[in-house]
């Protein structure tokens, strides 16, 4: 066979990160901002807890006592720029309360049992709702975000390693000894792990924007608890006084002028480009691309389901495989042309430059050569005569045609009474007569397939390839 037309070795830039395959996008970068915002919103009640609790210490003592509760808000809120800085938001009600208690240091209220019996309760349920929020979060959405991590290396690893066997394919003049770095082998590997990241990024994509939809929600259910807590608050200690429940009426009242959607709306516009977008389509797998995906190397010659009777001497009858003639001269056994349920790993692997084949005999055609693949059976039979059947006469002949071209040898009868070369036939009693032009339809079919490989279909047509027969090769002009 010639040698191969592609001998320009892939470049760095095609063997490296692929834009398509693996995003740059971090997916935790979208779970760790949520979580974060938890954050902000837990530490929100906790300030809102340790002023309630602070008030119910110092309501029985001396003015000087309120000094205390002025220091539990008067710093600024943890995770602040989560929130709107402008007035009307959460940021604006604490510099509301922080006056309002300055006002307080001159009032003494005691109302220590009724604000410990009725007002902490809620806060602290809400305060446990937030921590259970964020264990959700912790261990759906971030956790998710590093299997998608983790499946994108696998993936990426892949991929060099298409890029690696790629360039020995041609650096080696499209010769391969191992049927695990066949390009083609390969290839379909990186796609069985494609499949699986893309079915993970799309599960989490899924799963973000729910939580994204969730979080409108529990905020404003959070914003809910705490303008009732404040109001209950309000009510024990406005009969102390005009002032007292003046002052509280207008915390109070700057809480509830809060809208429910009012801060996660302005983070919403603030954190537009970090936060995903509900509206943006899923991920295909037949929409990517990565290095090497068209390389000569990975499109089969000839391709589709045979037959093959078993090697096992107590079995009768033949079971239907699907097999490949790749660029590297190798035949392989798959159960299927699926690349997405299994990792694609061929169970017969047969190097055809050292293997020996017969002149078809109507549908059927006999292969000797030692099985590759490094599976146990491979190991306990070594080399072997296969006996293979096709659909019809015609793909039969289709197969020897790529089968021959590829190994540049005559075909030989094979010493079985199975074998397809037998003296009854007339036409194939001197097999040896008819290599030049046997020779020369299978040169010429081989480099046909490989200028124009049949491996860009869609699975859906490939299982349908594969339930015809053959593709790749002279599939077309045939059909």
């Amino acid at each position: 066979m010639a040698s191969p037309t592609t001998t320009t070795l892939p470049s760095r830039a095609t063997t490296g990160l692929s834009d398509d395959a693996i995003p740059e996008a971090d997916p935790s970068n979208t779970a760790g901002l949520l979580a974060e915002r938890l954050q902000a919103w837990k530490h929100m009640v906790g300030y809102l807890e340790e002023y309630v609790e602070a008030v119910e210490k110092v309501h029985g003592r001396q003015a000087k006592e309120y000094e205390k509760v002025l220091k539990t808000i008067s710093n600024p809120l943890r995770e602040g720029h989560h929130f709107d800085q402008s007035l009307g938001g959460v940021a604006g009600f604490f510099e509301n309360m922080r006056a309002n208690t300055q006002a307080m240091i001159n009032t003494n209220i005691e109302t220590e049992k009724s604000i410990k019996g009725s007002v902490l309760p809620i806060l602290d349920r809400l305060h446990k709702e937030i921590k259970h929020k964020a264990k959700e979060l912790a261990s759906g959405a971030q956790a998710a975000a590093k299997e998608v991590e983790k499946l994108r290396n696998v993936t990426q690893k892949h991929i060099e390693l298409l890029g690696q066997q790629a360039a020995a394919y041609d650096s080696h003049g499209g010769r391969q000894t191992n049927s695990h770095e066949d390009p083609y082998v390969v290839r379909r590997g990186v796609m069985h792990r494609l499949s699986n990241q893309v079915i993970a990024e799309n599960n989490h994509r899924n799963d973000l924007v729910s939580v994204q939809n969730n979080f409108r929600t529990f905020e404003a259910h959070i914003l809910e608890v705490v303008q009732q807590a404040i109001e209950g608050f309000t009510q024990l200690v406005g009969g102390q006084g005009e002032k007292m429940r003046a002052l509280n009426s207008d915390i109070l009242g700057t809480v509830q002028c809060i809208p429910r959607d009012f801060e996660w709306t302005n983070f919403q516009h603030r954190a537009a480009d970090r936060l995903v977008n509900a509206n943006d389509p899923p991920r295909s797998v037949e929409a990517i691309q990565f290095p090497n995906m068209e390389h000569a190397s990975t499109k089969a010659l000839i391709e589709g389901s045979l037959e093959r009777k078993s090697r096992n001497k107590l079995s009768f009858g033949y079971s239907t495989s699907y097999y490949v003639v790749s660029p590297s001269k190798f035949l392989h056994e798959f159960k299927d042309s699926d690349d997405t349920r299994n990792d694609p790993k061929p169970e017969l692997s047969i190097y055809l430059p050292d293997a020996v084949i017969g002149v078809p005999n109507a549908e059927k055609f006999n292969i000797k050569g030692k099985d590759k693949s490094g599976t146990l059976s491979s190991k306990l039979t070594g080399s072997s005569e296969l006996s293979f059947k096709a659909h019809t006469p015609a793909d039969a002949q289709r197969w020897f045609q790529i089968i021959q071209g590829v190994t540049n040898a005559a075909p030989a009868p094979i010493s079985t009474p199975a074998s397809p070369v037998t003296t009854s036939s007339p036409t194939m009693t001197s097999p040896v007569t008819a290599v030049p032009a046997a020779a020369a339809v299978a040169t010429k079919a081989a480099d046909a397939d490989v200028k124009s490989p049949v491996a860009t279909t869609t699975p859906v047509e490939k299982h349908q390839a594969q339930e015809n027969g053959v593709t790749g090769g002279d599939a077309k002009s045939a059909a």
